[in-house]
């Protein structure tokens, strides 16, 4: 078992945690609709890279071990469900960690498929945003991608410092670390100094 595949697997189990939360807050759901919408958050992602990138069977359909680190996640959701809503900052780094990981793990799978290194770091950052603008688009909500805050950008220069890492032959882990790193910087500053990107049209 690698260090990415673990890595795989925590943040699968993260990202559903995180949505199974998001999503009873936003929907009330049943047991039901609240594990739909988190897998969905952890699976939604990876899935849409995998169609693109003509990767059947998709990595959950083939991996048993994906769909039982995302009940995991669920599950334990239920059970520290009190205590991360008590402690907000500890939920937000759940999903700051997942996004980062499933980032760095989407582009690393897009760059075994052969593809212009650009493209692969597109597909890591829509492995790891697409999830939670599915979920919340199911819940009526604008999606994170869309808001003030800076996500998508942080998941891109995470993604595309992994590529560059790569491409310099630098070590496997120390790549993946780095830019898992980056990402996480990222979204704690911006979220912490309320930074955002300039508009479209101010």
């Amino acid at each position: 078992m690698t260090i990415q595949y673990i890595f795989e697997l925590c943040g699968t189990a993260l990202f559903a945690s995180s949505g199974a939360i998001v999503a009873n807050d936003k929907s009330n759901a049943d047991w039901f609709g609240v594990t739909f919408l988190g897998l969905i958050t952890c699976l939604g992602g990876g899935s849409i890279r995998d169609i693109l990138l003509g990767a059947y069977p998709l990595v959950w359909i083939k991996d048993i071990n994906i769909l039982a680190a995302a009940f995991t996640g669920i599950i334990c959701s239920a059970f520290l469900y009190d205590w991360l809503k008590k402690h907000r900052a500890n939920l937000f780094l759940v999903e700051t960690f997942a996004v980062a990981m499933f980032t760095i793990i989407g582009t690393q799978k897009a760059l075994n498929f052969g593809v212009n290194p650009f493209i692969a770091a597109v597909m890591g950052m829509l492995s790891a945003v697409m999830g939670g603008v599915m979920r919340d688009v199911l819940t009526k909500e604008v999606p994170v991608l869309f808001r003030k805050e800076i996500y998508a950008t942080a998941c891109m220069a995470g993604a595309l410092l992994y590529v560059w890492l790569i491409r310099f032959q630098v070590n496997d882990l120390y790549s993946l670390l780095s830019s898992v790193a980056l990402i996480a910087i990222i979204r704690i500053v911006s979220v912490k100094y309320q930074l955002s990107l300039p508009k479209f049209r101010p």
